[in-house]
């Protein structure tokens, strides 16, 4: 099968071969296939790529994790010398008592092969001793079996054989799980998104440990409380939690073992609903109009001409500050006779979208291209690790819009409400709005069958947006 492509009744299917040592990962599978809904080979030819290597991911995932040491010998041993103590203290008392007293019951241990160890052996205290350190190293022998443990693991066996408080409980959440987690969801999710989820999850992790709760639901909603943060970040914990979970449950095979027939923990907690006024006060703010060329001749007043000019562009495009930031000159481009900006970088596949030119933007924009000197449309100096060229001139907005009195709920974001707001007001029909901006429309109609609206129909909705008035 060349290049990983099968053709059956005269569609593309993706196709590869599960290595025999990870299929049990994968539920026994010897085959991953997936349709590539084309009979075009050359379009089957891309479209394979992403699918080709998410599965070498989780294949890698699958396999680094098989290899991962268990240690779930830590805690049967903990298990079994806290057994061993109880039955020890049990037979030294029985031992020790008077003539006539009366006796205590003693615990009998779980395993088998130990209880004969101590079985109806004379109850005296040497005698015992003798037999609790003999049943404490064949335990931990038997426990320990097919480990190969270091001699520092081994150390640390006898010690947790002896005093089970030796043993410091370790969450499921490991390193290890986490790297593999890590390296599928890269291969679907954008970097910052999964640095958030793995930093929650290392939060959970530190708290398991910490406290030696078990992965349950219990545990999930003290963990919550402890947070102290607000219902919609709570949200998120869960969200990064419940991610994860489902991820082990299926390619993880001793997760599955560990947790056979556990419901997700993560599932079902009801978090505090913000009530309706609640929620007006914490929503976001628009600008209005004559906020906006506040803002603007504060930025040029303060030298801030790159920040005055994002002002303008957020204002008469609708667009994110990121998407602005990353429009090079060639994105400047000319649709049907209608100078437009091509945003190839945005956080949706709806954001992808021609935005025309507004007229008020003429004049900026043929200077921002005669200015650049590094491609890039904006310049910024910004050097975020995840290639956001943003930040600065989000800071430098906060601080700016601070300085004007504007609070928490007013941010450049807003800017993006000020466009919708005034296109609505236009009466732009919706889903025109939806193209212009980047959003969905929800509807099968406008998202899957429309062509979209022509260039000329679009400058002239863009067009509807007021130039900002003088102040």
């Amino acid at each position: 099968m060349a290049n990983n492509l099968e053709q059956q009744g005269g569609t593309w299917h993706v196709r590869l071969a599960i290595p025999a040592d990870v299929q049990k990962a994968f539920g026994g599978r010897k085959v991953l296939s997936k349709s590539l809904e084309t009979g075009q080979r050359s379009e089957a030819m891309n479209r394979r790529l992403p699918y080709l290597a998410q599965w070498k991911a989780e294949i890698a995932a699958a396999r680094a994790q098989a290899k991962a040491p268990r240690e779930d010998w830590r805690p049967k041993l903990a298990t079994f010398g806290e057994q061993h103590l109880a039955d020890f203290n049990a037979r030294v008392l029985n031992a020790v008592s008077p003539a006539g007293a009366k006796k205590l019951p003693i615990p009998s241990l779980v395993d088998n092969e130990l209880s004969c160890l101590i079985g109806d052996y004379p109850a005296d205290v040497p005698s015992l001793m003798r037999i609790s350190d003999q049943s404490r190293q064949f335990a931990t022998a038997l426990i320990t079996y097919g480990h190969d443990l270091t001699t520092a693991e081994q150390d640390e066996a006898n010690a947790i054989a002896l005093d089970p408080t030796h043993y410091k409980p370790k969450s499921p959440i490991t390193k290890a799980r986490l790297a593999a987690f890590r390296t599928v969801r890269e291969k679907s999710v954008a970097a910052k998104n999964v640095d958030q989820q793995e930093s929650k999850l290392q939060k959970l992790s530190a708290f398991l440990a910490e406290t030696g709760k078990p992965l349950d639901f219990d545990s999930i909603a003290t963990w919550l409380d402890s947070l102290g943060v607000a219902s919609k970040t709570k949200a998120q914990y869960i969200n990064a939690g419940a991610t994860f979970w489902k991820w082990a449950m299926k390619y993880d095979v001793k997760w599955r073992e560990d947790f056979k027939g556990v419901a997700n923990p993560f599932e079902n907690h009801d978090l505090p609903q913000a009530r309706g006024k609640e929620k007006a006060d914490g929503k976001r703010q628009d600008f209005s109009l004559s906020d906006l060329a506040k803002l603007h001749n504060a930025a040029q007043a303060k030298g801030l001409d790159t920040l005055a000019d994002l002002i303008l562009l957020a204002t008469y495009t609708g667009a994110r500050i990121e998407e602005l930031c990353q429009l090079t000159t060639e994105n400047v481009v000319t649709v049907e006779q209608v100078p437009s900006f091509d945003i190839v970088d945005s956080k949706t596949v709806a954001g992808i979208r021609e935005v025309p030119i507004h007229p008020a933007l003429s004049e900026l924009v043929q200077r921002l291209l005669d200015k650049s000197q590094d491609g890039f449309l904006v310049p910024s100096a910004s050097k975020n690790k995840y290639g956001n060229r943003s930040d600065l001139h989000s800071k430098a907005f906060g601080r700016l819009k601070k300085s004007l009195g504007f609070g928490e709920r007013h941010v450049f974001h807003s800017i993006r409400k000020t466009a919708i707001t005034q296109l609505v007001r236009a009466d732009v029909p919706g889903p025109l709005i939806a193209e212009l901006v980047g959003h969905e429309t929800g509807t099968v109609t406008y998202d899957i069958y429309s062509q979209g609206a022509s260039a000329a129909q679009k400058l002239a909705a863009i067009s509807k947006i007021p130039t900002l008035p003088e102040v």
